[in-house]
């Protein structure tokens, strides 16, 4: 009788449950898909565009560079999500896996993140053009400032949108400093350390100038890498070109190819036509790659969830979860929103 007035308890929660879930999603044009989850995980390919005739083998593959650039798993309402990073490594070696794969188009629509993942991500493109040898165009779309333009110079060319918004050339790490206001409350925070710039960066503690200046020296070092970087993939800048270039700002699509920055403007099927060209191959096949539950309907479709967006100026479009995790200084390749005065 125990076991049956359990089952029962917990058939009666069970339907509870539904009924809170099906008021939920009674909202207009919604409703639930309760459909099986297959178990393997790994990436799919979905054709999106197709040239006419048979037996159309070369492929194009769309490798995706969105959102908020950190090497670390975004969240979700329901969880963890992907990680940029490893996401955009593991397309790049399914395309480099591929004999058929004749060229890919990476579409970008990123502000930037950590100046380690805008590396990483920088690196294994570069890495990637080498082992492969088929061409990599770049297109930038809304956004592809910071680390998302660091990362198109590993491409051989760089083609952006119109209206697109890319540059952004430059580090940014923001301290905090609760110190003082700790101070006015009464509140005492005294670290134990074992050397004197171990607190350095602390949001406990007032920010004092030999912290600042060491923090300078890593952006600057930093910012180096990314001169050097832009430097590499846009040959015909001279380095003082790119350092005049390179103050933080951002530049539209045509004031980005008037200084050279990209190589022309375009849409998604300009950079796929460009990339079809380059590659030689008279038909092809553009692919992308998702997880098993993802959907491409076409070339601009993402598979990711939309997250909360904050905006700056109506400017910066970045992920706004992710920013308020960042709970110590991060250098970042990030554009911020600031445009430096004249």
């Amino acid at each position: 009788m125990a076991q049956w007035r359990l089952m029962k308890r917990d058939r009666s929660l069970i339907v509870v449950l539904m009924a809170g879930l099906l008021l939920a999603g009674c909202g207009r044009n919604s409703g639930f898909l309760i459909r099986p989850v297959p178990l393997d995980q790994r990436l799919q390919e979905s054709v999106i565009l197709t040239d006419p005739g048979w037996r159309v083998t070369d492929k194009i593959a769309i490798i995706e560079v969105e959102g908020l650039l950190l090497n670390q798993s975004e969240k979700t309402l329901f969880g963890e999500g992907e990680n940029p990073v490893s996401l955009f490594i593991e397309r790049l070696d399914r395309a480099k896996a591929d004999p058929n794969v004749k060229a890919i188009v990476v579409r970008i629509n990123t502000p930037g993140g950590g100046v380690t993942a805008s590396d990483i991500m920088y690196h294994r493109l570069v890495q990637f053009r080498l082992y492969k040898e088929v061409p990599v165009v770049a297109i930038i779309q809304d956004v592809g400032a910071s680390g998302g333009y660091y990362i198109a110079c590993g491409a051989d060319t760089i083609m952006a949108h119109p209206t697109a918004v890319t540059g952004s050339i430059g580090v940014i790490v923001q301290l905090v400093s609760f110190g003082q206001l700790m101070e006015n409350l009464g509140i005492n925070a005294q670290a134990v350390t074992s050397g004197q710039f171990k607190s350095m960066g602390s949001p406990l503690k007032p920010l004092e100038k030999e912290d600042v200046d060491l923090v300078q020296g890593m952006v600057n070092d930093f910012h180096e890498r990314f001169v050097e970087v832009v430097r590499t993939g846009r040959p015909k800048l001279s380095k003082e070109a790119v350092r005049t270039l390179a103050d933080g700002r951002v530049y539209t699509g045509q004031q980005a190819k008037a200084n050279g920055l990209v190589d022309d403007l375009g849409y998604m099927m300009d950079a796929i036509a460009e990339a079809k060209k380059r590659s030689g191959s008279p038909r092809v096949k553009v692919v992308m790659y998702h997880r098993p539950l993802g959907f491409t309907p076409n070339a601009y479709a993402a598979t990711g969830l939309p997250t909360p967006q904050a905006t700056q100026f109506n400017l910066i479009n970045v992920s706004l979860p992710a920013l308020l995790e960042i709970s110590q200084p991060q250098f970042l390749y990030l554009w911020s929103g600031h445009t430096p005065r004249e």
